[in-house]
């Protein structure tokens, strides 16, 4: 069998024709059995073919998550294409950039975004797409577009030739872009498979799972997940976006075992009004990760006999890096676990050598899963890849036996009379307090301690004030890290992955702190 990755949806086709592959999350969305996914995926790559398609060109997805965009990822991978799945939260001129900076030729597109694309079409040669697909939906198709329904249904369904393997690319992921323009990961059919191999090793799947998606499939923590689950045979049950109610529901409906979403969006359940009201007896474990996790947070859901597996990693891994089992993450609520089985981390310091069991530095992670690049930052590459060993810009403690404890981000670290402060074990003792229902800190400048961090909150009972929230952390943190003012918003800013925009945060409250 060679080594691609859409051809683990034929092999899985094979073994089990007729389990569910995909549900689509909506009341009035349907359901795709392995087979019928796999046929639909088989149309779409030969339409293709006919339509010129060759090994290495890129192909930009500007869909929602469905199984629109999953036959379309495995079709492209069987051809050998080039995925590049675009963020649909991005205006049009950021979606030019990554669309150019990839050399992306076709585009297949969501009807909810005809006017973003028309915007695109419109600018000529600022984009090098010739082909414009049109998916999902009843309307109109652009004028200068092709339903790709039709281009998909006009095409024989039988598996098409491999045009790819191994270390050939398979997609280019670009990141979130919190501070300057994104990069472009490049991930290959080995580095995808052997995530894959590397999660399957540790996440206790089991037969008949049925595994709840609810982040975009634009980011690589629902990407993998997706592959994984048709490597495993899992059902996957996705969410075309996340709604609270409607996870609980789905929960109940679906018979949801398994599942991963970020720590917010956890916490968004909770909020939601009696939600013991639905049956989640079924649920085994959610992952989640993309940011630090609350220990409240984990506490809270294993009450209700749900367990929760931390998980730490990166686009530029592939997404596995750290786990945190089920039954660990209540006895060392504060890490992130171990490194996956088919993944070697270290935390080491500015130096370069590794730190002493407790003592911070950065995250550094080897393996088979990590990018092979970012696309075309030949010095952007070798400044992160250093002798084999990806340079996180995460900063976290390892203990003698091997669990890592992320603190932060290294850029969103707090220097406070010369101390460090981790913004992260601020954030986790704010979220234990019963009146607030999300919590962000960063630093604004003092002219007594040079930074001092300052709180910011989303609260769930209008009378909490700004002094109850600084006594709230009296005692549970060092001096140094008391937060030495609080406000308070409607909503944290966030990225899609769920990970909070602090620089949104610092621009909108500059400082300065109190003397």
């Amino acid at each position: 069998m060679q080594n691609n990755l859409g051809l683990l949806l034929a092999k899985r086709t094979f073994q089990t024709p007729h389990w569910d592959g995909y549900v689509d999350s909506r009341p009035s969305g349907g359901r795709l059995s392995f087979q019928e996914l796999n046929q639909r995926c088989n149309q779409t790559a030969n339409a293709l073919l006919a339509a010129g398609a060759r090994k290495g060109e890129r192909v930009a997805l500007l869909l929602m998550n469905s199984a629109e965009f999953v036959e379309a990822y495995f079709a492209l991978a069987k051809i050998g294409a080039v995925v590049v799945p675009l963020n649909w939260r991005l205006v049009a001129d950021e979606l030019e950039f990554i669309l150019k900076d990839s050399g992306a030729t076709r585009l297949i597109y969501g009807e909810e975004f005809i006017d973003t694309v028309a915007d695109l079409h419109g600018r000529g040669e600022k984009t090098d797409i010739r082909q414009w697909l049109q998916a999902e939906g009843e309307g109109e198709i652009a004028y200068f577009a092709s339903s790709y329904e039709a281009f998909r249904d006009a095409a024989g369904a039988d598996e098409p030739p491999i045009g790819a393997e191994g270390d050939d690319m398979l997609y280019i992921m670009y990141t979130s872009g919190t501070t300057g323009l994104p990069k472009g990961v490049v991930h290959t059919h080995n580095t995808s498979i052997w995530a894959i191999l590397t999660i399957a090793a540790n996440a206790y799947y089991q037969e008949g799972d049925r595994f709840l998606g609810a982040l975009p499939m634009f980011h690589v923590g629902a990407l993998t997940p997706v592959a994984l689950n048709v490597y495993r045979g899992a059902t996957s049950v996705v969410m075309r976006t996340f709604d609270p109610v409607r996870a609980w529901e789905l929960i109940e409906q679906e018979r949801v075992t398994i599942g991963l979403m970020v720590p917010a969006m956890m916490n968004f359940m909770l909020q939601v009004p009696n939600f013991q009201r639905f049956d989640f007896s079924t649920v085994r474990w959610i992952m989640t990760g993309a940011a630090p996790v609350p220990v409240a947070l984990v506490k809270q859901y294993a009450e209700f006999g749900i367990g929760v597996q931390q998980v730490y990693g990166l686009t530029e891994t592939c997404g596995p890096a750290c786990l945190m089992d089920s039954e660990n993450a209540l006895l060392r609520p504060d890490s992130t676990g171990k490194a996956f089985f088919h993944t070697s981390v270290r935390v080491a310091n500015a130096a370069g050598a590794d730190c002493a069991p407790g003592e911070p530095g950065e995250v550094l992670i080897a393996g088979p899963h990590v990018m092979r690049e970012y696309w075309n930052q030949p010095e952007a590459t070798a400044e992160t890849i250093v002798d084999g060993w990806l340079h996180t810009g995460d900063v976290a403690t390892m203990d003698e036996a091997g669990f890592v404890s992320i603190q932060d981000r290294i850029k969103d670290m707090i220097i406070s009379g010369g101390e460090n402060v981790y913004p992260a074990e601020i954030e986790g003792v704010l979220m234990t307090h019963p009146d607030i229902v999300e919590a962000a800190v960063i630093g604004v400048p003092s002219e007594k301690w040079g930074e001092s961090p300052l709180a910011i909150v989303v609260r769930k009972n209008a009378n909490l004030a700004e002094a109850e929230v600084l006594n709230y952390c009296l005692g549970k943190l060092a001096g140094y890290k008391q937060p030495k003012m609080a406000a308070f918003v409607e909503e944290i800013p966030r990225n899609p992955s769920g990970k909070i925009l602090k620089r949104v945060l610092r621009k909108q409250f500059p400082g300065p702190a109190p003397v």
